[in-house]
């Protein structure tokens, strides 16, 4: 403050009103509301701050009142609260607003600020609203303070030439487009302390998905509405307002007034601000140590409160990752069900009950995170060219390689029927052209858990292509999985691979189960999903899938009592604890009612029209599907049956993990596929030999395991296993 009282006089801001108020107060009134000042000192302090007075003349007219320090205190705090400040005689309008604003003028000093304008979306009478807000424009960039860059659309060609001269000269830029009917205001970039437009675009182009741009669709008072907003952004942005540009698109609909903000995060691995090997180096130390596990929320690493705050920006219909997270609107009232956009997993739209990415769970909270980690697990898993790869065949890099048959587990015989097989069946459970060991792919090293070692795996099997890749490797989403933690993301990766072989080894063989007694529990949320389904016309049970790994894995079944088709669905859930496993398998049986929820007893009324789905919901019955009822020879299983399920958190899963892969001889191989510019751990776990639910009929596991456990006295042949695909 010192350093200018003697050129400019302190006083109350001049979007102020201020006045005596009854009882000695001195009431302070602005557009934003009215502040009362109580007190003695202010009360003789608030008439000399008139704006004619310099600090030291105001200083020295409250000596004989307060001390120095006192007086100095009381503007100190007056000044924080953008009451007081120093100022000219001027007293316009506009200087009102810049006071409001906290800032001082942009016209008001020695060399008043410079823009270039740039406009690439055609003339714009651009040049004459900065002048009218007091900048000073020039044509020549070279000498600009900065530019202000118009244009149609975000993902403009030219506007790379022109990030990439900023990032070169350091000149900061802002971007806006003004002639649709949403007009687009920053970021404003400014190179070496934020995100660029590179950035900015990668997001983009994702969320375009190659759809094409619309007609033009504005006004001659959209366009000079969103020109002056721009400007106005501009000239806030060049006098130092916090006006949130730097890293957010500021959007305003025109046709309903809303205006929203949407953040744009600064990629580590860009090509042109960043280093873009930041993405490349993904492979996992050889201990994956859980760090600040919690018990209680499924053994989770952090707070659901804390994940979704530190990751909701990334469901962002501008600049996110997916679509804003929303009720899935066909879900029963008795569960927690969001979507969060589509499934990148899938390459035909034709998903099924999967076609979209979202989450459930016990809570509202619990499922919108849910939501978006499904969201973000299938995002990081996607490949985007720039994943670490090395090149060649299985052949020869046999000595570090895992060869794809052992993880994709197709029967030969689904190979040499595959033409007959691919004609009827669903687009997930297309079976590929075999596999050739001389064939030069792309492999990406992974980390054994189990050995420490680095293999090889083929990227395509481990990221999502798009129907790009090679067609004899398919990736799936099993063993995808995001957490709070690299720890806490592999332990739910390694839970989904067991909680899909368990499901196979029953489906395929159609083995009766043990009920589990969910009364046992004693879990008020457990029974209430049972009364829920009750309301609805639905039986529920639960059956106990448990396989020889150990870990409890339970199916929740409902269908219809009240009319002939009984639009039969399933849920399933793994966990270490034996009532999370139930609570999983209830809140997924809950997230796939909903394309059943509306179906009438004449047939009509389901939320997908896949033949193979509603087929099984017309005709799949618990008579002529007996495996999905109890095995009425077995005793139920009853909570106390599970030993202790208290585990101590995430720290006892780890080491429970590491002991099954011990005990049946399992590589459990881990890839990090965590994106720099994402920050939520997500890795892809995969386990050779263990199977997918999906009909995938390799010897192995899906006929020796069920024999082993007792369930069959010989192994199921190949052509009498379950003809029907699980369709989940």
């Amino acid at each position: 403050m010192a350093a200018q009282a003697d050129r400019l006089f302190l006083g109350f801001k001049r979007h102020l009103r201020v006045e005596q108020a009854p009882g000695g107060a001195i009431r302070v009134t602005s557009a934003r509301g009215t502040t009362t000042l109580q007190g003695a000192l202010v009360h003789r302090l608030a008439p000399l701050l008139d704006g004619t007075r310099t600090e030291s003349e105001i200083r020295r007219a409250m000596a004989p009142f307060a001390s120095e320090d006192r007086v100095g205190h009381m503007l100190g705090r007056l000044a924080r609260a953008n009451l007081v400040g120093f100022q000219t005689t001027s007293r316009t309008a506009a200087d009102a607003y810049w006071d409001l604003a906290g800032v001082d003028r942009p016209d008001t000093g020695a060399d008043p600020t410079s823009v270039a304008v740039v406009a690439l979306a055609g003339a714009q009478p651009a040049a004459d609203a900065c002048r009218a807000a007091g900048l000073t424009v020039t044509q020549d960039e070279s000498r600009a303070d900065a530019l202000f860059v118009l244009c149609a659309d975000y993902l403009d060609p030219r506007l790379a030439e022109i990030n990439a001269r900023r990032l070169s000269d350091g000149t900061p830029w802002l971007l806006a487009s003004v002639c649709g009917p949403d007009v687009w205001v920053g970021p404003a970039f400014e190179p070496g302390t934020g995100p660029c437009w590179e950035c900015l675009a990668a997001r983009l182009r994702r969320r375009r998905s190659g759809t094409p741009e619309p007609p033009e669709a504005s006004l001659a008072p959209t366009r000079a509405a969103g020109l002056h907003l721009a400007v106005l952004e501009l000239t806030k942005w060049l006098a130092g307002a916090a006006s949130g540009l730097r890293e957010q698109v500021w959007t305003l609909d025109t046709v309903n007034l809303a205006l929203s903000c949407h953040p744009v995060t600064r990629r580590p691995q860009c090509a042109a601000c960043g280093d873009p090997a930041a993405n490349r180096v993904r492979v996992v130390p050889a201990s994956v140590a859980p760090a600040g596990s919690r018990p209680g929320n499924s053994h989770r690493a952090m707070p659901l409160e804390d994940v979704w705050e530190r990751y909701r920006h990334l469901a962002d219909p501008v600049t996110g990752i997916t679509d804003p997270i929303r009720p899935d609107p066909r879900s029963p009232g008795f569960v927690h069900c969001y979507l969060s956009g589509r499934n990148l997993a899938l390459d035909d739209e034709a998903g099924g009950v999967r076609q979209w990415s979202g989450g459930k769970g016990c809570t509202d909270l619990e499922a919108r995170v849910s939501a978006l980690a499904e969201a973000v697990e299938r995002y990081c898993g996607t490949r985007l060219g720039d994943e670490q790869v090395v090149c060649g065949s299985y052949h020869d890099l046999r000595a570090d390689a895992v060869h794809p048959d052992s993880c994709q587990l197709f029967h030969e015989r689904q190979y040499a029927e595959r033409a007959r097989w691919n004609a009827g069946a669903t687009p997930f459970q297309q079976v590929p052209e075999p596999f050739d060991d001389r064939a030069v792919i792309d492999w990406t090293p992974v980390r054994s858990l189990t050995t420490g070692a680095e293999r090889l795996l083929p990227t395509d099997l481990l990221y999502f292509t798009g129907g790009a890749g090679e067609p004899s490797l398919k990736a799936t989403s099993n063993g995808n999985a995001a957490g709070a933690s690299l720890a806490d993301a592999t332990v739910q990766g390694f839970l989904e691979l067991v909680e899909r072989d368990a499901v196979a080894l029953w489906w395929y063989n159609m083995t009766r189960q043990p009920v589990i007694d969910q009364a046992s529990f004693g879990d008020p949320f457990i029974s209430g999903v049972f009364d829920g389904h009750a309301g609805i016309g639905r039986a529920l049970w639960l059956l106990d899938l448990t396989s020889d790994l150990g870990v409890p894995v339970v199916a929740a079944i409902s269908r219809r009592t009240d009319k002939p088709a009984q639009d039969i669905m399933l849920g399933f859930g793994a966990h270490f604890d034996v009532r999370i496993a139930v609570r999983r398998a209830l809140t997924e049986l809950g997230q796939m009612l909903s394309a059943v929820a509306d179906a009438g007893p004449d047939g009509t009324g389901y939320a997908l029209a896949d033949p193979h789905l509603v087929t099984w919901w017309r005709e799949a019955t618990t008579a002529n599907q007996p495996y999905l009822l109890p095995d009425p020879g077995q005793a139920p299983r009853r909570l106390a049956d599970y030993g202790e399920t208290g585990h101590g958190g995430l720290e006892t899963d780890v080491a429970a993990m590491h002991a099954i892969a011990e005990r049946h001889g399992l590589d459990i191989l881990v890839l990090d596929q965590t994106r720099p510019d994402i920050g939520m751990p997500v890795v892809k776990v995969t386990v050779p030999g263990l199977r997918h639910f999906w009909a995938r009929f390799a010897p192995g596991r899906l006929y020796d395991v069920p024999v082993r456990l007792g369930r069959l006295r010989r192994a199921t042949a190949y052509h009498d296993l379950n003809p029907i695909p699980l369709f989940l």
